[in-house]
């Protein structure tokens, strides 16, 4: 499951556990990437709040499908193959519900992202790129690039702060050695209208 102990649901002390009840899956399932955080469940609140703020939040003004497509993308990046697999199951999920017909996923696979990808949204990966790899290279240049393409400021920051994520729990991963063992694939808060509810669907 990981490089360091981890308390499962029934193991964990009422503090632990009233953590864990708003993160739970069906049957009780917690994914590992939440139960790393155990032995300090203050930093599984905090990571929890950021995520359901630059994912399944409804004040976000970009498409969730894209903002998880910007996930799946920065996790490649880093070969988190633990979030690359999650997020993938979250982007073919948000697609079919959105009726788009698009192959993004397999466009981020094959790196031809001008196959399904309009101009703005390469723009926005080719920045969550260079943020994720390059990030002393960045310049003003790089956000007027992104308004050229036709993204407002506020959505350059929902594009920053969601790359930033995903570069933190991509390191979370990697650097504690969480795996796949036991997780079902593709679990998220679905109720992007309250930010306090982290239940896990």
């Amino acid at each position: 499951m990981s490089w360091i102990k981890t308390i499962s649901y029934k193991q964990a002390d009422p503090e632990l556990k009233r953590v864990y009840k708003r993160v739970l899956g069906p049957q009780d399932s917690i994914d590992n990437v939440l139960k790393i955080h155990s032995l300090r469940p203050h930093t599984l609140i905090g990571h929890m709040t950021l995520y359901k703020s630059v994912l399944h939040h409804s004040a976000n003004s970009l498409p969730k499908w894209y903002l998880e497509s910007l996930g799946v993308y920065v996790s490649r990046l880093n070969q988190c193959d633990y979030c690359v697999q999650h997020h993938s199951q979250g982007l073919k999920r948000l697609l079919e519900r959105s009726g788009e017909q698009k192959d993004y996923l397999g466009a981020l696979n094959s790196e031809k992202l001008e196959d399904h990808f309009s101009p703005k949204q390469i723009a926005g990966l080719n920045y969550a790129r260079l943020l994720t790899l390059n990030p002393d290279q960045l310049s003003s240049k790089d956000i007027k690039l992104l308004h050229e393409s036709g993204f407002d400021d506020g959505e350059i920051l929902e594009i920053n702060q969601l790359v930033s994520y995903f570069n933190y729990v991509n390191r979370t991963v990697l650097g504690l050695g969480v795996n796949l063992k036991g997780d079902i694939l593709g679990l998220s808060p679905g109720d992007s209208e309250d930010p306090e509810n982290w239940n896990h669907q």
